[in-house]
């Protein structure tokens, strides 16, 4: 049975990707611009990630971010995808999200994840003591739900800017770690299958088999995420989706650099995206014309059976991001 992909809430995730010859001022007002776009095309949310010391990626004071995109766009839900909880205290957190939960009511999502976002070096600069609060995670999430909970009234450590707001939490995850713990919790659940796509189906398997219903949430309710550039022709998504290429081998090679203008797609490149590792990391990367993205994603929904796909596309060039993520949303329409 075919997919009603009318039917599929899309959504955004955004790194702040700096291209070469850009800079972040640059990177955050292309943001914004983009989340009013994805506000036009019918985007359900759009979601920062939270990444450190890396020259390619801007989205590192996360919260910031968040509240610069929720200011410049009036209805599309903003969050964080994520926030890497081990990073921070609990207590700023629910400061920070209570804070925007009211200055922007009903539009405030937060994602958490248990990553650094960056190398372990740079994980240890940011918290020393992140190890511990790794295996703290799942009661450091309980602990922001009592400091949003109204109840938290009476407590001696109160976050008092986010009492009774409204600002539900996600859990993120690229493990089975992360399903236990949504399902556990009764949380929504999203994968980051955009990069690490390996224990997709059976994390999902996992949070349906195992979901107790909550306050939050009564039923499961899951989110992928997927790597697209779609464009005019298959041609021209593929020269587009050298970019993403060199960028992941920089990844894979400790070489990070700023996201690099497109080139053809020679053999070389081809034989790198064919390449296992590649493979397996790019495993859901749907590049080409508006029918080839259009299949891949009902194959990816019909298979996973989530309830809402996110979309991440690394592209260099502003113009052509915004005509992918348009022609995905002429997708998720049906037109």
């Amino acid at each position: 049975m075919s997919v009603d992909l009318k039917k599929i809430p899309y959504s955004i995730l955004e790194l702040a990707t700096v291209s070469a010859g850009s800079n972040p001022s640059a990177t955050f007002k292309n943001s914004l611009h983009l989340a009013q776009k994805a506000e036009e095309l019918g985007y359900t949310r759009f979601w920062l990630a939270e990444h450190h010391n890396m020259v390619s990626i801007a989205s590192s004071a996360t919260a910031v971010l968040i509240g610069h995109i929720a200011g410049g766009t009036k209805t599309i839900k903003v969050g964080s995808g994520g926030i890497m909880l081990p990073n921070h205290s609990p207590l700023i957190v629910s400061e920070q999200f209570g804070t925007l939960g009211s200055l922007y009511p009903g539009r405030i999502d937060l994602g958490l994840g248990r990553a650094p976002g960056t190398d372990q070096v740079t994980a240890h600069a940011i918290r020393s003591d992140r190890m511990q609060a790794v295996y703290k995670f799942p009661d450091e999430v309980q602990q922001i739900q009592q400091y949003f909970s109204p109840s938290n009234s009476t407590a001696k450590v109160r976050a008092t800017v986010a009492e009774g707001v409204d600002v539900p939490i996600y859990i993120l995850g690229s493990s089975t770690d992360s399903a236990h713990l949504a399902a556990k919790l009764g949380l929504p659940y999203a994968f980051a299958s955009h990069f690490a796509p390996a224990q997709l189906f059976e994390a999902l398997n996992i949070y349906y088999n195992n979901f107790q219903p909550s306050a939050q949430l009564k039923e499961p309710y899951t989110m992928a995420c997927i790597n697209v550039i779609a464009a005019p022709t298959n041609e021209e998504a593929l020269r587009i989706s050298t970019s993403l290429i060199r960028m992941m081998l920089g990844v894979m090679t400790g070489k990070i650099d700023y996201m690099q203008p497109p080139t053809e797609y020679t053999a070389d490149l081809k034989a790198l995206a064919e390449n296992p590792a590649f493979e397996r990391m790019l495993k859901f990367s749907f590049v080409g014309d508006k029918e080839k993205v259009k299949q891949s994603t009902m194959d990816f929904i019909e298979k996973t059976g989530v309830n809402e796909v996110v979309t991440v596309s690394h592209i260099y060039d502003h113009n052509d991001r915004l005509r992918s993520f348009e022609i995905f949303s002429e997708i998720m329409k049906g037109q």
